[in-house]
This record gives C-alpha cells, structure tokens and sequence, in this order.
C-alpha cells in the first residue's frame, strides 16, 4: 500500500477507524512549509496501530517554539518531535551565497548554527523527553564550486558535512534523538523527484508529494522500532528467492546463482539477507520442496553466501506455507507478527495474508529480480534504535533454545530437564552496558510484558539515576550456551508502596521458573529498601500478553478492587509476608542487586 497516491491515502484514513489506536502526539517544529505532510504521517502510523495527532509550530519558529516554550506543542504528553531546519532558510549565505563568504565569515556561520542548534535541543528537553527526530541538512545537488567542490577540503560540501556531524554528536549525547538523513530520500528518488522548485518559490514548501511519503516512511522507522513493531525473524522461500530456478527440476547445475548476470541478482540478495543476520535477525527457511535437494545447494554450490549454520530453524516439506510458518512461531517461540516472510509466488504470498494475517508479507515479483536486494533492504521492518550484543548473537540463541527443545524429550519429567540445564542467573542493577539492552527489551517484548511500557535508552538513564527507582536485569546461562540478559523490572516508590512498573520476560526463556526467581529476589529488594511496605503489580492486558494475567496472583498477590475507568489489575503484597522459596533446581543464583547497594545509593 505504499504507492497509495495522496487522495487514496486520504481516502483509506477517511474510511479508517483511527479511535481503536491509541494517541500518538506528533510535534513538527519548521522553518519550511510542511502542512502537506500530515496524511502522510498518519497513513504511516495508522499502518502500526496508531492514531496519530500532528500538530505544527509555527513557520520558521523552530527557536522560539523551543527555547521559548510553548505548551500545546512541546509537554509531558508529546510523544515525537519532528525537527526540520533547511539550511536554505538558516543560513542563506552557507546554502546559497557561499563562494562569496570569506572564512571567518564561514566559521562564524557555522559556530552560529552550532549555537543554535544546541539551544533549540536544550530548549526541547526542558519541556518534554520525547523522542526527537531531527532532519539533517541536505548536500546541494549542484553545490558552490562546480566540480572543484570535490577537490576542496573546506568547499561548502565539507562545511555542511560537517554541520551534520555536529548535529549527530548532540542527538548521540541525548539518548533519545535521534538524526534523520534526507540525503537518503534524495538519493533514493533523486533532486527531480524530491524536490518541487515551483512551490518553494510560491510558499517555501520544498518537497514533492513522493518526498514526504518517502520521509514519513524513513521517520517511521524510527517510531516502529520505539515501540517494539520491529520484526524478529525473516522467513525465506528457495526456488526463485534465494537462487533462480526450481532446484528439483534443474539440479544443482542449472539453478542461477553467481556473480554474473542473472545469478548475480540472486547473490545480492543472499548479500542484503546476511547483513540482516549480522544485525541480529533469525534466519529461517519456509519452502514447498524436497529437502535434500535444498541442503545440497547450501552445502554444494560454490557461490551459495547463505550457509546452513545461518538458518535457526526449517520448514522443507510439501504441507502448506500458512501452517509451516506456525510451526517455525512455535519453534523459536515468537509470535507470528514478529515473522516477514519472502516469496515470490502471488498465490503463496495471498495464501499467507489470508490465512495468517499476523505475518507481514514480501512478495518479490519474478518479473523484478534484479531490484530483489533493494526490496529487502529498503522494508525497514527489522530497524533498531541500537545493536547489543546479544542482537548479534540472537541466532544463535534461538538455535540453542531448539537444541534445549529436543533435549527434553530425554527426560520423564521436567524437573530433572531443568536440573540437567545447569542454569545460572545473574540479576544486576542497570549500568552503562546493560541499558541498551534493556531498553530494548522494553521495547520489542509482547507476551511476557505484565505492562508493555515502551521505553527508550534515556528513558532508562532517568530510571536508573533516580532515588525513586530501581532498573533490574536477569541474565541467564546453561549448557547450551550464554543467552544474555533476558528480563527487565522497573520498580518505582511512591509513598510506602513499590510498584511494579515493568517486569517482562524474553520468550526466548519462557517456561524454566525464571520469572518466579526474578520476582522474589526484587521482593527481597524492596524488603531491603526498609520503607515500602506494600508492593503493587500492575497488568495491563493487551492481545499478546492474555499468559500472564494470573502470574502475580499466582506469586502471591491479592487483587485489588479494580478501577472500572481502566483496564489496568493491580495486585498487592505484603513485603513482611515470607517470601515464597526459590525453585531448586537452579545450578547458581547470584543475586547482587541484594547484595551491594548500587551507585547511586
């Protein structure tokens, strides 16, 4: 739906119930016409299950609206701030005058630009800690010196790279801002498609209609991976995805794969899937084919990059796709939506729309092999906010956790299963290591999520740094390898009370009486804090996470008279209670947080 025009986008939001989406506060601060951008960012946001509500500061007010203040734009309650400031308007002379400024004059433009654009962000965060996402200065297409512009170290190119570097290094340091390339837009569409001359000299809007569809989508990356609509594991189909041909019927010869033409189209995108991988995405193969026949390719064709130690886990058979992509949710133990699945049969690809909705869909037209690579790259399903290590690592985690699956059937009963595991917990305070992690834990954690609060690195810094909470983690290791950390709480302090504000579990460790551990050492903490006497679980129900409506109860919780305004439950517990005893099969609990104080403290 992506090349939808502008009145279908309108005409499909019109129809839309936008109300069954929760709120998503946009705040676009300017000094360019940007009205017509509005549908767009909401189309985007409806696709991810939310209704956004755009508001627009005034036209070239970016510093006032941020250092002065304004309410109604910038608050607690705003979720996004879209940052736009073209150097055309900023600075005339840097963007449009610039073979007649001399160096100082230069300079000082530049340490004026600098000046301002640390003060707006300043400004922002004295009113809001909302995401931020801040356009960077476009590279002329026709930049001051012709073609010795290349050659000249300190040319207008370098001075607006280095305008951008600046920009980077402040959005960094905030840890919840981030910078936006419109180089990439343009690029990607070129100044003839991406710019509209006409109506920048009529009412300095600069960009065409496919511009900000294109930038309403790039934004939107950032947004998705915020809250936690990134996807976990890409799906792939054989014959005519990952080689040309059908491999039963023209061998292992006569498949087209290579470095040259029309192999080559097929290798690129074997080289677009392992850059995924690298970034932590599991690899799994959903094809209608006989298996020996596509392990023969992986393991014989010379110019196969995929290799088997890539693919976490298969489906190679002759059932249908729809039940075979159930069956790979249910090995990895992920949810279907967190799947995207590769095929370029149009009947495979409505079948699983159809019959599996949950699953998002690329289908690579067989007349459009050659753009196979750019398809996948430019999806921006699988973005993050940040690369752990465990991401890099996830894989290989998710193999390991198929291997703790056929192990078990070597054992009666499920106890001597997890005392064979030999597993090792470490719970710790959140440091500088491991709040990335957390962060995004918070973020892409759907079925054991008590509250599915969405959280960002600074969110956590904040948390973590304040005498009214706490930031707890749990790493977990066993024979079959280390699996990182694979739960946050949150736990803040009100009054006498410690409430529970997150506590999520990785799927990747369901089911091995790990929450019960982690639970009751954090009891142990607030039982340590002395003040709080009570400790309040939340549970807010969402359609993923219906598995743990019972778990505090279950733990020893009383529910609390509900409040008939929210769907919220809180359960209470007496920290005097004794708490309930660990489980014993656990090799080694080292439970530091109720050892040491952490720093702050």
């Amino acid at each position: 739906m992506i090349g939808l025009s502008l009145s279908e986008i309108q005409e499909y939001l019109s129809r839309s119930d936008l109300s069954k989406f929760p709120e998503f506060q946009v705040s676009v601060l300017r000094n360019i016409m940007l009205e017509p951008i509005e549908p767009y960012l909401r189309y985007m946001a409806y696709q991810i299950g939310l209704n956004a509500q755009v508001k627009f500061g005034g036209y070239d007010n970016v510093f006032q609206d941020a250092v002065g203040g304004k309410d109604d734009l910038l608050s607690k309650n705003t979720d996004c701030i879209l940052v736009f400031t073209k150097l055309d308007t900023l600075s005339s002379g840097l963007a449009r005058n610039f073979t007649a400024l001399s160096a100082s004059e230069i300079q000082a433009e530049i340490d004026r630009i600098k000046d301002y654009i640390t003060n707006v962000l300043s400004g922002i965060r004295k009113q809001t800690a909302a995401l931020v996402l801040w356009h960077g200065f476009e590279l002329p297409v026709y930049p001051a010196f012709g073609i010795l512009e290349s050659q000249k170290s300190n040319g207008q190119l370098a001075t607006i790279n280095n305008l951008n570097e600046f920009l980077k290094s402040k959005l960094n340091d905030d840890k919840n801002a981030y910078f936006v390339d419109l180089n990439l837009s343009l690029v990607r569409l070129g100044a003839n498609r991406f710019y509209d001359s006409r109506y920048w000299h009529i009412g300095r809007a600069p960009f065409t209609r496919e511009a900000l569809l294109d930038i309403a989508s790039e934004e939107f990356k950032f947004i998705r991976a915020l809250k936690g609509k990134n996807k976990k594991c890409l799906a792939l189909d054989c014959d005519n995805v990952l080689w040309g041909g059908i491999v039963g019927e023209d061998g292992l010869s006569g498949i087209k794969l290579g470095k040259t033409y029309p192999g080559s189209a097929y290798y690129e995108f074997q080289q677009e899937v392992l850059n995924l991988h690298n970034r932590g995405v599991i690899l799994a193969l959903c094809s209608r084919n006989n298996e020996e026949d596509v392990w023969e390719v992986f393991k014989k064709h010379p110019d196969m990059l995929i290799k088997q130690d890539h693919i976490t886990t298969t489906q190679i058979n002759w059932r249908d796709k729809a039940t075979n992509l159930k069956q790979i949710a249910w090995d990895l133990n992920i949810a279907l939506d967190s799947i995207v699945f590769v095929d370029d049969s149009e009947f495979e690809v409505n079948l699983i729309r159809k019959c599996v909705p949950e699953v998002e869909v690329i289908h690579m037209p067989p007349a459009r092999t050659e753009e196979f690579g750019n398809i996948l790259a430019s999806c921006g399903l699988f973005d993050t906010l940040a690369l752990s290590s465990e991401d890099k690592k996830r894989g290989v985690m998710y193999k390991a956790e198929a291997a703790r699956k056929k192990f078990l059937t070597q054992f009666a009963d499920l106890e001597s299963y997890y005392k064979s595991l030999e597993m090792e917990i470490d719970i710790g305070f959140a440091d500088e290591f491991s709040i990335p992690r957390i962060a995004q834990l918070s973020q892409k954690t759907n079925q054991f999520n008590l509250t599915t609060r969405r959280y960002s690195e600074a969110d956590i810094w904040t948390f973590s740094n304040s005498d009214k909470s706490d930031v707890i983690y749990i790493r977990l290791k066993d024979i079959f390898g280390d699996s990182g950390i694979v739960g946050v709480c949150i736990l803040k302090y009100e009054d006498e009370k410690a409430i529970f504000d997150t506590f999520l579990l990785s799927c990747r460790v369901l089911g091995r009486c790990i929450e019960e551990v982690f639970l009751v050492e954090t009891l142990k903490l607030v039982k340590k804090r002395g003040a709080y006497k009570v400790a309040i679980g939340e549970y807010y129900p969402t359609r993923k996470n219906s598995q743990v409506e019972l778990f505090y109860k279950n733990n020893g919780f009383e529910e609390v008279e509900p409040d008939r305004k929210t769907t919220t439950k809180k359960f209470q517990y007496n920290v005097e209670t004794k708490l309930k005893p660990k489980s014993s099969f656990f090799k080694k609990i080292n439970a530091r947080i109720n050892q040491s104080e952490k720093g702050k403290r």
